[in-house]
């Protein structure tokens, strides 16, 4: 029991013993928080006893393991859970959802579901490979001899051509199989002559044509036949016969025999504008315009009502040796107001 103050002068001296007893626990206190300096470890004392706690550890004893399992609750509470509950609920779930679903599905959906669908448009046309292109182009050639160009065989056709179609006297040392410039997949005319010629022309002596430029023909560029180039026949640029002429070299001009005149449009009308349209027409063996576009432009609406005319319009269509054939022209259409 610790003593109890009798006086005013024990009371002062009691304190006083307290006072000094609790500071004597605070200094103590404060000495182990903050160790004296002899206490403090050097870092290289600190690093042996770290390696060699590394290499060799302190082997400790075993651990004992003193708690047990405690039984709990059960999660599901105080009530077991029953089957018979659990396929009741279910049951009345599905029944609901079935009801909702067609009680609230308006008819047209449950049409439409019960509809097929055809994903293959049942309109769809049969499908029709294009026509091959008519081929277009030609050629000839010659040496300009009197005697027409003579019947034989007709070369290879092929993209390039190192040697021209000819007739030569003298064969040289190193011969070279001639050509004519047209894609390979060509049929040309054949026969069985011996020599080189036009398999279309008539039988004669043996010519190279009064054509000039190489090759063999009336025309001209190291073809074969009429044209102009390395094709075969009437046209230009290579390729068989059947291209579009110029008007010249045995070509006639095409002539309107039909013309239809050409509208004014409102716009050009309330400007009181007047001129005239130069087209570029192709006039086809039948006598129509075709590929028809603006050369010297009018503006104002005019140049597409000249174009619609132009091509109501009928031609007379341009010859070549008694046959009519394609021919590119100019066309000039004038507009003036009255």
């Amino acid at each position: 029991m610790p003593e109890v103050p009798q006086g005013p002068n024990e009371t002062a001296a009691h304190y006083a013993n307290g006072e000094v007893k609790l500071r004597t626990d605070m200094d103590d206190h404060l000495n182990r928080l903050f160790a004296a300096d002899k206490a403090e470890i050097p870092w290289w004392v600190s690093l042996y006893q770290n390696i060699h706690d590394l290499i060799k550890p302190e082997k400790l004893p075993p651990l004992e393991i003193t708690s047990k399992p405690v039984a709990v609750k059960s999660i599901w509470g105080l009530y077991a859970p029953k089957a018979k509950s659990f396929y009741s609920s279910t049951g009345i779930l599905a029944a609901v959802f079935a009801l909702l679903l067609v009680g609230f599905t308006s008819k047209t959906v449950q049409k439409k579901i019960t509809e097929n669908l055809n994903l293959i448009d049942p309109d769809i046309k049969p499908y029709i490979p294009p026509k091959p292109t008519a081929s277009q182009g030609g050629g000839g050639g010659g040496a300009r001899e009197i005697a027409p160009v003579s019947k034989g065989q007709a070369p290879k056709p092929s993209m390039k051509q190192f040697t021209p179609p000819m007739i030569v006297k003298e064969m040289p040392k190193l011969a070279m199989t001639p050509t004519i410039i047209a894609p390979p997949d060509v049929v040309l005319p054949q026969n069985n002559l011996p020599n080189w010629g036009d398999p279309l022309a008539k039988l004669s002596t043996l010519s190279n044509g009064p054509g000039s430029g190489g090759g063999m023909g009336s025309g001209k560029g190291g073809g074969l036949g009429s044209g102009d180039g390395g094709g075969f026949g009437p046209g230009s640029g290579g390729g068989i016969g059947g291209g579009v002429f110029r008007v010249g070299g045995g070509v006639s001009a095409p002539s309107v025999i039909y013309k239809v005149d050409p509208e004014y449009s409102e716009e050009a009308r309330k400007a009181k504008y007047s001129g005239a349209v130069m087209l570029a027409i192709i006039v086809d063996t039948e006598g129509h315009a075709r590929d028809v576009h603006v050369v010297k432009s009018l503006g104002m609406g005019l140049d597409e009502k000249a174009m619609e005319a132009v091509e109501k319009w009928k031609f007379k269509p341009g010859m070549k040796g008694g046959q009519p054939v394609a021919v590119r022209a100019t066309i000039e259409v004038n507009f003036r107001l009255l």
